[in-house]
């Protein structure tokens, strides 16, 4: 297993650097739009790794609470993935924050409004309608509960499908005999996924080498050399956060870090290339199970709650981006701003969707939260995809990370199956 997972990662990296290069001589040429005769393939296989994430994550999360055995083993596994969730996007912010007051990439920025004209109508709508600090954790508390559970499967709204599963789990937890049957559906529904899955990802190099092709095409590198200083920022930081990640990995595994990255190679160039955790949440969940031995029931609760509220890359990347264009727009942030920005890139980041693009919206409650134009996210516009990439790469490492140190820390009686 761990050697097919081996070349199923060399082969997408390679499909991913040819993507690269191949759409970096595309937009030389000036014939980008060439490329949207064959984008439909990239889109197609993003489509169908997201069709198998409802069915994978409500029968896994479910499964994976009534193989835990008791109520109260649930409740010992749930508080420690969220007590290292939210004690790592805590410190991913704090990167953020330090190493943008030092760069300062904003100051002598001459960037105008580029890239407002790219905010279309529906984003900027959203925008516009993104609450303070107070009513996001509010919103994100009160929408967590589905009022419709066949609503939120069919919209893929994942927090309301993890609250549904859970509270699905409990109950078959006290009453197994009369769920028995519904358990029986689940557990098969979970296989199926998963073997769905599995063949899903024997196409991910054509998709992933598509994506690749179709953002350098038409991006190449002009924004990237205009934003250098900001993009060299967020990297940094997302940098220093992984590394950070990899040493906390192989402390509580007690593996070498190059094992650790080797494990999980297949879903960190997955999210790179797809910016989108939600879709990548299938192979994460195998590679975490097959090459670094994380208990299956672990995997199958952790991962998903992980893509849901763990967004380490998208808070880090917040608090940076608030204070660049803050620098850029000559406003000076004080200490108890800052500490406003500190607090709100940490909560913000958990409502932030696990697709691509989700970080723009939230990005809205950090600016609004101390004040700054909201105008200001045009200017990051033209690198977003880019820094897309790289933050959902990081979230996707923190979520295997997760697993890691959960399971470490966990009782084989609290983790059956």
């Amino acid at each position: 297993m761990q050697e097919a997972s081996k070349k199923e990662a060399q082969r997408i990296g390679y499909a991913m650097v040819g993507g690269l290069i191949i759409g970096l001589i595309i937009h030389s040429t000036g014939q980008a739009h060439y490329v949207n005769y064959i984008k439909p393939i990239g889109t197609v296989f993003i489509n169908l790794l997201k069709m198998v994430i409802v069915p994978l994550v409500f029968s896994s999360i479910y499964m994976s609470m009534t193989n835990l055995g008791t109520p109260e083993a649930l409740g010992s596994m749930g508080r420690k993935a969220v007590g290292y969730y939210f004690a790592t996007t805590v410190i991913a912010v704090f990167f953020g924050l330090i190493l943008v007051n030092i760069i300062n990439p904003g100051i002598g920025a001459d960037l105008g409004t580029a890239g407002l004209q790219e905010l279309s109508g529906d984003m900027a709508t959203k925008v516009s309608e993104q609450k303070g600090l107070y009513e996001t954790i509010l919103g994100v508390m009160i929408n967590a509960i589905p009022t419709n559970p066949a609503e939120a499967l069919a919209g893929a709204n994942i927090l309301q499908i993890i609250v549904f599963a859970i509270f699905m789990g409990i109950v078959a937890l006290y009453t197994k005999e009369k769920s028995q049957a519904i358990t029986n559906v689940m557990a098969s529904l979970e296989e199926m996924s998963l073997f769905l899955t599995h063949g899903i990802m024997k196409f991910a190099p054509i998709g992933i080498f598509v994506l690749m092709l179709d953002v350098m095409a038409k991006s190449g590198t002009s924004a990237i050399v205009s934003l250098s200083k900001y993009i060299l920022t967020v990297v940094l930081g997302l940098s220093l956060h992984a590394v950070f990640l990899t040493i906390v990995a192989s402390a509580r595994l007690k593996k070498s870090p190059l094992h650790i990255l080797k494990g999980v190679s297949a879903p960190l160039l997955t999210a790179f290339s797809t910016s989108s955790s939600a879709a990548t949440l299938p192979i994460t969940m195998t590679a975490v199970e097959e090459n670094l031995g994380v208990r299956r029931d672990t995997a199958k609760f952790v991962l998903p709650l992980g893509a849901t509220i763990n967004m380490d890359g998208t808070a880090l990347y917040e608090s940076v981006a608030a204070i660049f264009i803050a620098q850029a727009y000559g406003i000076d942030l004080g200490l108890g701003q800052q500490v406003i920005i500190f607090m709100t890139a940490s909560l913000a980041a958990i409502g932030a969707a696990a697709i691509p693009g989700a970080g723009l919206i939230t990005m809205s409650i950090v600016l609004g939260a101390v004040g700054l134009p909201l105008e200001g996210i045009g200017l990051i516009l033209a690198v977003d995809r880019l820094l897309d990439m790289f933050r959902t790469t990081v979230n996707v490492f923190g979520d295997a990370v997760g697993t890691i140190v959960v399971d470490s820390f966990l009782s084989e009686k609290e983790v059956q199956g």
